[in-house]
């Protein structure tokens, strides 16, 4: 076997930064000489650390997750955050084949695949080919819930091919058949590595979704499937390594990997050192007069706020170590704000910093710095700097908890999935369900992961995606794909642009 020598460059440069390597590759390497020189860990550590920015960045998935639905809007206020629209047409089902965040996520996904893909040819451990597998699986469980279609390599296929194309259903059962393979494989812990359980939560969640991928516009639910997602939910709950934490913000916090008992699988990021943009998710909606001073951006809408009782920590609730040095509460951010003094705050303009319900996709008006209900789900690292310390959360145990109760329900035993909501719901603060609908397991799923990156996934599967809310009128069925990129298309004859673009 022969790697193209510009190839081999790009890995080598991009692992090792070496200034002197394109002089000594003067000939195709054969395998053997390329596996002397490549480490299979820093490729590894390359797919690690790749998961950073279509993840954790404000503008990549979690943006075609969130702002696509009725938890995120990102409005334009005035001069500031129009971006050409490209935040608005999100909210509102319009955006078009050339959106470049969508584009970009989809292109750097598949980056991600394709470095996991690579450590595969180089003689790694079973260790290491189970980590690489289950990153790989992850991504693609991603593109193929966005964006249906997944180019794929096995390793060590002629790169000069364009790659095969896994679609729908297919990249599923894929999914699906390499969590199964490599599950005895992979480590026990830690949780910023890919582990065990990590696997088995993204079988439920291939479980969960099957019959939606195979059809998004009527979804269904196998009994076969169900029964999948309860097994694998029970091998979780049964091994007693986890619980729903006293403070729900402890699963977000700065010290997340040391306090957390509830988190699964995470990425990990380095105060001070190294991290992704997980401060985004504070800074895109804090107001340029808190602490932080923030981008003053997105918002939630006011029907999703009322979905919460006041007694449920996940609406509102002080945190130590940011509400007690700043004011700034976790949860929603709603009327006057407070310096951590008492001091009544005020926007740019005079008037008093007090966030309205009301929001808009196109602000124009003297109170448009403060328009909009903000969100804080990760507290404040205030030590880290750009690179905050707050490991980026995958999967959590109350997500086992209501991927089973859902389960349950859609098994017909809504008594038994009751109980489980309820049990979230009390550890919450929240008053017990008398009893339980898809509409409450919805709604439920909401209030407990709003603002994690699954609730377009969960609206699909559901049926609500398509539906009329607020600041946004029914969309067709195109929407429940995103489009191919241009250029991916231009290099890849596999590939085919989806329905309505």
């Amino acid at each position: 076997m022969k790697f193209n020598k510009l190839f081999l460059l790009t890995i080598l440069v991009s692992l090792f930064s070496c200034t002197d390597l394109e002089e000594s590759l003067k000939e195709d390497l054969t395998y053997e000489q390329a596996r002397d020189v490549i480490s299979v860990n820093a490729l590894i550590n390359s797919a690690y650390s790749g998961l950073r920015l279509p993840y954790q960045d404000q503008s990549r998935f979690w943006a075609a997750q969130e702002h696509t639905t009725d938890e995120c809007l990102g409005p334009t206020r005035g001069p500031d955050w129009d971006d050409n629209g490209i935040w608005r047409v999100l909210h509102n089902h319009t955006w078009t084949a050339d959106h470049a965040f969508l584009s970009n996520t989809f292109n750097e996904l598949l980056q991600i695949v394709f470095t996991a893909t690579n450590a595969l040819s180089f003689g790694p451990t079973a260790q290491q080919a189970a980590e690489a597998r289950f990153l790989r699986a992850f991504v693609m469980f991603s593109i193929a819930d966005g964006w249906n279609q997944v180019p794929f390599r096995q390793p060590g296929e002629n790169l000069l091919n364009a790659p095969n194309v896994l679609k729908g259903s297919e990249a599923l059962d894929f999914v699906i058949s390499e969590c199964k393979a490599i599950i005895n494989d992979l480590p026990d812990g830690p949780v910023n590595r890919a582990n065990k359980d990590a696997a088995r939560v993204l079988l439920m969640k291939a479980y969960l979704n099957k019959g939606a991928f195979a059809n998004r516009q009527s979804p269904t639910f196998a009994t076969a499937d169900m029964q999948e997602v309860i097994t694998y939910a029970d091998q979780i709950i049964n091994s007693n390594k986890y619980s729903l934490d006293d403070n729900y913000y402890d699963n977000f916090a700065p010290n997340n990997d040391q306090v957390s008992s509830e988190n699964i699988w995470t990425g990990e990021n380095q105060g001070g050192i190294s991290s992704g943009n997980v401060r985004s998710r504070w800074f895109c909606t804090l107001h340029y007069n808190q602490n932080p001073s923030g981008w003053n951006g997105f918002a939630t809408l006011s029907d999703f706020y009322n979905s919460f009782e006041d007694s449920d920590v996940r609406k509102k609730a002080n945190y130590p170590g940011m509400t007690n040095v700043s004011g700034i509460n976790a949860g929603f951010l709603v009327g006057q704000q407070f310096d951590q003094n008492g001091t009544a705050l005020k926007d740019r303009k005079g008037n008093d910093l007090a966030f309205t319900p009301e929001v808009a996709l196109v602000e124009t008006g003297n109170n448009l710095e403060i328009t909009g209900i903000r969100v804080i789900k990760y507290p404040i690292d205030y030590n880290g700097g750009d690179n905050a310390n707050n490991d980026y959360v995958f999967f959590r145990y109350a997500d086992v908890l209501l991927m089973k109760a859902e389960a349950l329900l859609r098994s017909n035993n809504a008594g038994d999935a009751l109980t489980i909501v309820n049990q979230v719901r009390a550890k919450r603060g929240a008053t017990d369900l008398g009893a339980l609908t898809l509409d409450d397991m919805l709604a439920e799923r909401g209030r407990e992961f709003y603002w994690e990156g699954w609730r377009r996934q969960d609206l699909i599967r559901f049926g609500k995606f398509l539906a009329a809310r607020q600041n946004k009128p029914v969309s067709g069925p195109e929407r429940l794909l995103f489009p191919i990129p241009a250029a991916a298309l231009a290099v890849n004859p596999n590939l085919e642009q989806n329905p309505g673009y």
